[in-house]
């Protein structure tokens, strides 16, 4: 009986479209921090490139290593909010696979998001990148965004990182 209850809820569950931003209870864990639009009055607005490697190439040309990604937006700031419009996910040929917010959302001082791509996720590619679009009240907030690559075959485990570069700051 027990057995038919589990079979049938696994059943259900794997039908439904997940979000990206949902926690592991099944809510999203950043519809606290959304807002409806970008503040007016930001003194500072800024666009940030992060390479993110999916996969990488090992031993040849042909031999491929997935890897978990996560990619990190932490606000430096003691004193101030930033804000972020996009997070969005960008594939090697420069195609974008997917766009993470709906709605701004708002890091309050030394608030932390993260967005993962997981393991089995191929669709990125070996130059993949995020694009995050950012601004803040005062134009001294310097976020700090990064990506974490990690994974493990065997015995044999690879992690390293890549920080984000500011394209357009104004």
């Amino acid at each position: 009986m027990y057995l038919f209850f589990f079979l049938t809820g696994l059943m259900f569950s794997s039908c439904v479209e997940k979000s990206v931003n949902l926690n592991a209870v099944g809510t999203d864990k950043f519809a606290a921090n959304q807002i409806d639009a970008m503040p007016d009055s930001l003194g500072l607005m800024d666009t940030v490139y992060v390479s993110v490697y999916s996969d990488i190439y090992s031993e040849t040309k042909s031999t491929r290593f997935n890897l978990t990604a996560t990619l990190s937006l932490r606000n430096t700031s003691i004193d101030h909010s930033i804000f972020i419009s996009d997070v969005d996910y960008y594939d090697s040929s420069g195609k974008m696979s997917k766009a993470y917010l709906e709605k701004p959302i708002e890091l309050l001082p030394l608030q932390t998001v993260e967005y993962v791509i997981e393991e089995v996720d191929e669709t990125g590619g070996t130059g993949a990148n995020f694009i995050i679009c950012w601004g803040g009240k005062n134009g001294n907030v310097n976020p700090l965004f990064e990506s974490i690559m990690i994974s493990t075959q065997g015995q044999q485990g690879i992690s390293f990182t890549s920080r984000g570069v500011s394209i357009s700051r104004k």
